[in-house]
């Protein structure tokens, strides 16, 4: 189909979507926005942080040029300094995402779900519940005394599925996980195997998988620091966002914040936070495993460069077929 072309009517794309995973630093928002403008879809990020306003370099943010050539949903959607109750949960992107779909599909669109926050695009593609538990004061309080050691650990004990994908630092993520266990007197539903999740929607899913990742998460780092990532969280700290909130957004905010606030030095930032990421990258992966229906492309080093979206002719391909 040529560029850009409208879809056809509503009945032949109805109610499918199309899904583009992968670890950090794999060119997921590239191919989606190649992919979004050949084939006349919008975009909905699904990345647990881009829906806070402020928080561009740290998260990878496409910059406003690239949101004015393809629609995207759910970014810049919450303040990060008065966050509901828990943050940004996956309550809220579920919420928020579904009606994201109706609104693209409506248009006889189709939805390309694009990012790496796994937990929120299971819940808003699988046809699940998300608990809503209400905050517990109480509880969160007595939580909050033990370190997130000791609250990773209790978490094990309970959970232990939720531990290989879950930030073991972020006390906030921590807290809530063991709140809902706590109101459900079980764990989750969404801890089940993964097979018995049911499909809400017709999906096509894609994971970006490149070669010498880690390499690219080095360099795509040195790129955002050069780009101002620092100066950007200083401005948080100067918009009133607390060196708590900082830290509980984790990765980049993290260590950035305990450079500037002198615990460690640029060098020791710039390594830790390195090794960081790659450990996220992998319990990315962990949970990206989970699913079979994935068909993941593997890009090339010239295909990662030029054109700039890795896995253009593949992913193209496998969505011609499915529409």
């Amino acid at each position: 189909m040529p560029k850009n072309q409208s879809p056809p009517p509503v009945g032949g794309w109805r109610k499918k979507i199309v899904v583009i995973v992968g670890p950090t630093a794999s060119g997921k928002s590239n191919l989606g926005i190649f992919l979004a403008r050949k084939f006349g879809g919008e975009i909905i990020s699904a990345d647990s942080r881009q829906v806070y306003r402020g928080m561009d370099i740290g998260t990878g943010k496409i910059t406003r040029k690239e949101q004015r050539s393809v629609k995207h949903y759910l970014l810049d959607v919450a303040n990060p300094k008065n966050p509901p109750a828990g943050g940004f949960t996956v309550s809220d992107f579920k919420k928020f995402g579904e009606k994201a779909v109706k609104d693209i599909l409506d248009k006889n669109k189709i939805p390309f779900i694009v990012g790496g926050t796994g937990f929120y695009i299971d819940a808003l593609v699988r046809n699940i519940d998300v608990p809503k538990i209400p905050p517990n004061k109480k509880l969160r309080a007595e939580l909050a005394k033990q370190s997130a050691e000791q609250l990773f650990s209790r978490l094990s004990v309970l959970d232990p599925r939720r531990t290989r994908i879950i930030d073991p630092k972020n006390k906030r993520r921590l807290i809530r996980a063991l709140e809902i266990i706590e109101a459900m007197g079980k764990v989750p539903a969404l801890n089940t195997k993964y097979e018995t999740l049911g499909a809400k929607y017709n999906t096509l899913w894609l994971g970006l998988k490149p070669k010498n990742l880690e390499r690219k998460i080095k360099s795509r780092l040195e790129t955002r620091l050069k780009q101002g990532m620092v100066k950007e969280v200083k401005s948080l700290l100067a918009r009133g966002v607390s060196k708590k909130r900082l830290y509980d957004f984790g990765l980049e905010y993290r260590w950035v914040s305990e450079y500037l606030s002198g615990k460690i030095s640029l060098t020791e930032m710039k390594n830790g936070l390195y090794k960081a990421i790659v450990k996220y990258s992998k319990r990315q992966m962990t949970w990206f495993k989970r699913n079979k229906e994935i068909h993941w492309l593997v890009p090339s080093e010239v295909e990662g460069i030029n054109p700039p979206a890795g896995g253009q002719k593949e992913a193209t391909k496998l969505i011609e077929e499915f529409i």
